[in-house]
């Protein structure tokens, strides 16, 4: 472990708090309030401000803006915070926001996600682990995704949407309503179409646990039943494995609304 190593034209406040072997590359700012952890890279013309505190192994490339003020007429300065976990790679222009007092003052990233060119993360968002934003994807406020979602390119969610485990987001979706875990949704406005099941092997998720999503699937988006009726359905002729859980958990806490197949 060694001492940060500072580009002598980075800009760093001396009340901020870097770790062993965070790198801070050249023109890039670091504001008071700022926490990296260790091994942390931070690239060249980054600007990282605001209470923001990031775990270890980071690394964020030229032009990421981290920190700045949300996008809500509400925020007056008050303080919030953005809190990033381990192993995240933020690239080229991205721009991730601190929540707002309204919104339970904090906007949190997992570990392992990537989140590529142009993606916006906003204010009092709640991002899991190993999650994929694609080239120009933005998340408005309050959106809550879970571990392991793909998010296509020059996707939008609205504001409060909730996005399950493992639910893939096709590119150039408009989401306007919750995406169950385990489903494909894709259009304008998002539809279902199926399940995300190159997500699922890819988790390495077995044929029999596939083969009870499939039918915990077909329970709830391709029959007359009500959510209500579904739900009980499921618990009465589903087993109670993980998978299960989590999608009706997920159903039963929706508040938007769930993303179903088109009718057309």
């Amino acid at each position: 472990m060694s001492a940060p190593r500072l580009h002598p034209s980075a800009i760093v406040d001396p009340a901020a708090h870097l770790g062993d072997d965070v790198e801070v590359g050249p023109y890039s700012i670091i504001g008071p309030n700022v926490r990296l952890g260790p091994g942390t890279v931070v690239g060249s013309h980054v600007v990282i401000e605001g209470h923001t505190t990031m775990g270890a192994g980071n690394r964020i490339f030229q032009f990421a803006s981290i920190g700045a003020d949300p996008q809500d007429k509400k925020f007056h300065g008050e303080k919030t915070e953005l809190v990033i976990g381990d192993r995240n790679v933020i690239r080229e222009f991205a721009t991730l926001q601190p929540g707002t007092a309204t919104g339970g003052g904090i906007t949190r990233v997992g570990s392992g996600c990537l989140l590529m060119n142009y993606s916006h993360v906003a204010h009092d968002c709640i991002l899991g682990d190993n999650i994929t934003i694609a080239n120009g994807s933005q998340l408005g406020g309050h959106v809550t995704i879970e571990d392991f979602v793909v998010v296509g390119a020059l996707v939008g969610v609205h504001q409060f949407c909730k996005i399950g485990e493992s639910a893939l987001l096709g590119a150039g979706a408009m989401v306007s309503l919750d995406v169950a875990p385990f489903c494909n949704a894709t259009g304008d406005r998002a539809t279902l179409h199926g399940l995300n099941l190159l997500g699922l092997k890819r988790r390495g998720f077995d044929a029999d646990t596939i083969g009870v999503i499939r039918r915990l699937y077909r329970i709830f988006f391709q029959s007359s039943l009500k959510t209500g009726e579904a739900i009980e359905t499921a618990r009465r002729e589903l087993p109670a494995v993980p998978p299960v859980e989590s999608f009706l958990r997920f159903v039963e806490k929706a508040e938007r609304g769930l993303c179903r197949e088109s009718r057309d």
